[in-house]
């Protein structure tokens, strides 16, 4: 359990959080929310322990433990994908290193009943009992089970963490924690580099996690899905609901229709009261009740309105210039980065007003093929046209980190408009929240939230009848991405939108191209329609589909199916050799246990060998416990032998 009380802090002037308080529950799944800037990712960090508060502290219990999540962060080189998930299990790897230094030791020993040797026998007996209860056996299904939910392959766990992308490189992050097993959960935007599959995956580990969590995200079905609480972070204060967040809207809007009515209804209370008064102040037969209505005045107890952060961008696409009735085609496009072929023969054709979306896996080649629509790279086989007249507007998955941070939020777009539109930019930087001094913000201090409002403020300088948009909700809170989605169903323009947001998607596209496996395939209808043909509530039923499937494509498989397929001996090898990890740790213990027995046994011998210091009694017990302990001994040995050959073998067909 975790309590925040009586939290405030303060940057320059402005209270971002002013005297909160709040306290975890035991298994409490809580969603942050609020406005870009409100302080959701400022509270985590100081429940983490990494932002100080100006007054009040946050407490938990000894031996508490916590994994936090920012946004962003910073990585180091030199480990290989499965290195980095392994340190998640510092206490284990320092136990398994003891324990071989204090094997190493026995090993070049032979003064057997010494007390150094047998102290040694001690601690070795005690670190490997610690190790059993750590469940240290399925530690490394625990870490492939992660890995693999998160997207990644096997042949990926010995590539080097640094010759991934930043996302994958925070799913890497997002692993180390998951696996950490801590008390408590801090995640900030989880599923920002998340595929719909993995997110799907994360939301089943998620509901079976044994702890608290505080997540804040901007996928309102995540949210849904996995929370049973909210806390609304609004104007420097909190708001505490036990709803999940479709839920909360409805009863903060209740909540606040109640306040308004007892607000409205008190108001007209005392404005009756001091009507009275007012009338009948100056005469004596009244003067009680004049009295009396001055104390009840006095006494009454004042309803507040909470002040509403009612703030939101305003905007809509200039309407899209005429075009042809074809606006795009792709016939037996492919792409390849030398051996490796991303994807081939793939087929399109987007017609004028049409509203698509490209889902897949990340990695499997959507914003490829959306560089290669705008003309940022070319195909390497095929044919990609754009239509009669077509003019692109193009939003990139990292439009927001493109813009120059050392020119104003007023330069940026100032620089780019032409034409009448110069004349606009205040109004249009005031419609994307940028409003009076802010406009003359450097955009190297802009938030993720504030550099995706101003890239989406330039995509409308100009007018374009082509919207090519890959994932634009990133960093955008719930309320601007219900904006910006109100404003893409009113264009009517055509679109191609990439996103992993299954609640923005909903209702938004009319045709859909999953990208798997180098091929992607047209589906009808919208993200809904697509998912429910999966059996994908769970996107784990589409994996399951999929494998089901592999018969029906026989031979046509692509180059990056075939490389996959031959490196089956080396994923062979990596098994075998967590085979003989397992096996080898079997008969460590082993060892461990002859040593115990024999100790135990010579303990015996010395009793024995001074009889006449022992009643009868004694002595039986001690020969009959000698006996027993040998017999084990004797059982211990054929096993430790049968182990010895079973690692020998392990490691000759892992040499072959």
């Amino acid at each position: 359990m975790l309590g925040v009380n009586q939290a405030s802090l303060h940057f320059a002037d402005r209270p971002i959080f002013d005297e909160i308080s709040f306290i975890l529950k035991k298994n409490d799944r809580v969603g942050l929310v609020g406005k870009n800037g409100a302080g959701k990712s400022t509270l985590l960090k100081a429940m983490a322990g990494l932002q100080k508060l100006d007054t009040g502290k946050i407490s938990f219990p000894q031996g508490y433990t916590i994994g936090y999540l920012p946004q962003d962060m910073d990585f180091l080189p030199g480990k290989t994908v499965w290195q980095e998930a392994e340190s998640s299990f510092q206490q284990s790897n320092k136990l398994q290193e003891q324990i071989d230094e204090i094997n190493h030791q026995l090993a070049s020993r032979e003064d057997y009943e010494s007390d150094s040797y047998l102290s040694l026998l001690d601690d070795l007996s005690d670190l490997n009992e610690k190790l059993n209860l750590m469940d240290v056996d399925s530690i490394e299904g625990k870490i492939e089970q992660v890995l693999m939910g998160l997207g990644f392959e096997r042949e990926d766990f010995d590539r080097q963490s640094e010759e991934f992308s930043g996302g994958w490189r925070m799913r890497i992050e997002l692993a180390k924690i998951l696996l950490q097993d801590s008390n408590l959960l801090l995640l900030d935007e989880p599923t920002n580099h998340l595929d719909i599959e993995s997110i799907q995956w994360l939301e089943g580990f998620l509901k079976e996690y044994a702890g608290e969590i505080v997540l804040i995200s901007h996928d309102r079905a995540f949210l849904d899905n996995l929370t049973k609480r909210t806390v609304e972070i609004s104007m420097g204060q909190i708001y505490d609901y036990n709803a999940p967040y479709t839920k909360y809207l409805n009863l903060r809007k209740e909540r606040r229709e109640q306040q308004l009515a007892a607000y409205e209804n008190q108001q007209k209370q005392i404005k009756q009261t001091e009507a009275f008064i007012e009338r009948f102040r100056a005469k004596a037969t009244k003067a009680v009740q004049v009295q009396s209505r001055i104390k009840q005045l006095d006494r009454m107890e004042r309803i507040e309105v909470e002040e509403e952060d009612t703030t939101a961008m305003r905007f809509s696409f200039p309407p899209a210039p005429h075009s042809g009735k074809v606006n795009l085609t792709v016939e037996n496009a492919a792409k390849s980065y030398g051996d490796l072929e991303v994807f081939s023969r793939v087929d399109l054709l987007i017609e004028r007003g049409e509203k698509v979306s490209f889902v897949g896996k990340n990695g499997e080649g959507k914003s490829t093929l959306s560089r290669l629509i705008v003309g940022e790279e070319k195909p390497t086989n095929g044919k990609i046209e754009l239509g009669y007249q077509v003019q692109l507007g193009y939003y990139a998955q990292n439009q927001a980190e493109t813009l120059n941070p050392k020119k104003t939020v007023f330069e940026t777009i100032d620089e780019a408009a032409r034409g009448e539109v110069r004349k606009k930019v205040r109004t249009l930087l005031g419609s994307f929240l940028f409003q009076g001094d802010e406009v003359d913000k450097p955009v190297s201090v802009l938030s993720g939230g504030e550099r995706a409002r101003l890239a989406l403020c330039k995509l409308l300088l100009e007018p374009v009848n082509l919207l090519v948009l890959d994932e634009p909700t990133n960093h955008l809170d719930i309320r601007s991405k219900d904006i910006l989605k109100d404003a893409l169903l009113r264009y009517d323009g055509s679109m191609i939108i990439i996103s992993h947001d299954r609640d923005f998607l909903k209702g938004l596209t009319d045709k859909l191209y999953e990208f798997s496996h180098g091929k992607v395939k047209e589906h009808l209808g919208g993200v809904e329609a697509f998912l429910r043909r999966k059996q994908a509530e769970d996107m784990r039923a589409w994996e399951s589909e999929k494998v089901n499937r592999k018969s029906e494509i026989g031979n046509q498989k692509t180059e990056v199916e075939v490389q996959k397929s031959n490196t089956k001996s080396q994923n062979e090898i990596r098994e075998l050799k967590k085979e003989l990890k397992r096996e080898s740790r079997k008969l460590e213990k082993l060892e461990g246990q002859i040593s115990l027995l024999e100790k135990a046994i010579a303990e015996i011998n010395q009793k024995l060998k001074d009889p006449d210091q022992l009643s009868q009694e004694e002595n039986q017990k001690l020969i009959a416990d000698w006996q027993a302990k040998d017999s084990e001994l004797q059982k211990a040995m054929k096993e430790w032998e049968a182990q010895g050959e079973t690692v020998d073998a392990l490691e000759n067909e892992i040499g072959n």
